[in-house]
C-alpha cells in the first residue's frame, strides 16, 4: 500500500473522483481519499449507490451512500452487529441524537464507525478486557459493560449543562481495584471544522474547577479544533466530581493519516496539566485499535475493520 511508504494518502484528482461519484469540494485530503475508498467498497460489494440531500433538499448521488434497499447489509460488518445497532437505537437513552440516515447509509461516516468498532467488544465482555487492557494497561483490569452514545444526563447543570455525549464509554474496574470508566470519542473522516457550541457559564466554570488545563481560560479550547475536547473531557470529569465514577480517562481514537484530527490530539495534549488526579487523557490511531482487537484474538472482525477503514490499497491502482 503506497500510503504506507508515503505516510499520507494521496491527492485525488476531480476526474477520478467524478467517475465514483465522489467529488465534494470541500473535502480535504484525507476525506477525499476515505470518500473515494467508501465508495470503492460499495461497487466492490455491488451495494446500489444512495442519494445525498443537501440543506435546501436536493438530492444526489453519491459514491459512499448506499441505497435503502441495501442498509441493512451494508454499513456493518456483520449481522450480528446489526443487530446490536437495531438494539442499541430501539433502546437509546433519553435525549440521544441519533441521525439513522448517516448511520445506516453513509459509509463515511462515523457513526456506523462506532458500532463496527467497539460493537464486537460489547458484544464480548472478555474481548473488550483484552483489547481495553491493550490499550490501556495502566487503567483497566476488567471492563464491565458498553455503552453507546452515553451521556450521564443531558442538559444537567451538574455535569456539562448541554447535550455533550461520548461515543462509547467503557465501564471497568481499574488496576487500582477503583470503579472506572473509559470515555472515548471517535473521528473517522472529520476535520474537526463542525459549529461550535453555545457558550455555556457552565463550561468556564468546569474548566476551572477541573485542573485540567494548563490555563482553563484559554480561548483556544473554546474553538475549533479543540471545542469538542474540551467539553467531552470535561463532562468526563464532572462524572468522578459529581460521584458516579473514582477515575477515568477520556480517550480519542483517529485514523493515523486523517492529518486534521491527529493535529488536534496533539494540540489538544499541549493545554493539558501534566498529571491530572481525576480523569487523564490519551488517544490511538484507529489502525493500532484494530491492531489491537486482532491481538485479542477477533481476527476474523479485524480483518474486516481493517478492509473498510484502514486499506487504502484499492486507491493505488488509480493513480
Amino acid at each position: 500500500m503506497l500510503a504506507q511508504q508515503y505516510g499520507r494518502v494521496p491527492f485525488i484528482s476531480k476526474k477520478i473522483l467524478a467517475k465514483f461519484k465522489a467529488f465534494e469540494s470541500s473535502d480535504n485530503r484525507f476525506r477525499s481519499a476515505a470518500r473515494l475508498r467508501q465508495a470503492l467498497l460499495r461497487e466492490q460489494r455491488g451495494w446500489p449507490i444512495g442519494h445525498y440531500q443537501t440543506v435546501s433538499g436536493k438530492r444526489r448521488q453519491l459514491g459512499n451512500y448506499v441505497a435503502t434497499a441495501a442498509e441493512q447489509t451494508a454499513a456493518f460488518v456483520t449481522p450480528e452487529i446489526t443487530r446490536l445497532v437495531r438494539q442499541e437505537i430501539a433502546f437509546r437513552e433519553d435525549g440521544a441524537l441519533v441521525d439513522e440516515g448517516r448511520l445506516w447509509r453513509n459509509l463515511l461516516s462515523s457513526a456506523p464507525a462506532v458500532f463496527n468498532v467497539f460493537g464486537p467488544l460489547k458484544l464480548d465482555l472478555r474481548l473488550a478486557t483484552r483489547v481495553m487492557r491493550s490499550l490501556c494497561p495502566d487503567v483497566v483490569h476488567r471492563v464491565n459493560e458498553v455503552l453507546f452514545e452515553h451521556s450521564p444526563a443531558r442538559g444537567h447543570p451538574a455535569f456539562s449543562h448541554d447535550r455533550s455525549a461520548f461515543d462509547v464509554l467503557f465501564k471497568c474496574r481499574m488496576t487500582d481495584g477503583r470503579h472506572g470508566f473509559i470515555a472515548i470519542e471517535l473521528k473517522y473522516s472529520e476535520s474537526m471544522g463542525e459549529p461550535p457550541a453555545r457558550t455555556r457559564p457552565r463550561y468556564d466554570e468546569l474548566s476551572r474547577q477541573s485542573q485540567l488545563y494548563r490555563d482553563p481560560d484559554e480561548p483556544a479550547l473554546r474553538a475549533n479544533p479543540l471545542q469538542q475536547f474540551w467539553r467531552q473531557h470535561m463532562l468526563a470529569h464532572a462524572m468522578v466530581e459529581r460521584g458516579l465514577y473514582s477515575a477515568g480517562r477520556f480517550f480519542v481514537v483517529a485514523p493515523l493519516f486523517n492529518r486534521p484530527a491527529q493535529h488536534a490530539i496533539q494540540l489538544y495534549r499541549q493545554q493539558l496539566i501534566d498529571s491530572p488526579t481525576t480523569v487523564s487523557f490519551d488517544a490511538a490511531q484507529l489502525e493500532n485499535v484494530v491492531a489491537a482487537i486482532k491481538r485479542a484474538g477477533a481476527t476474523e472482525i479485524a480483518a474486516l475493520l481493517h478492509e473498510r477503514y484502514c486499506d487504502y490499497g484499492p486507491l493505488d491502482a488509480l493513480i
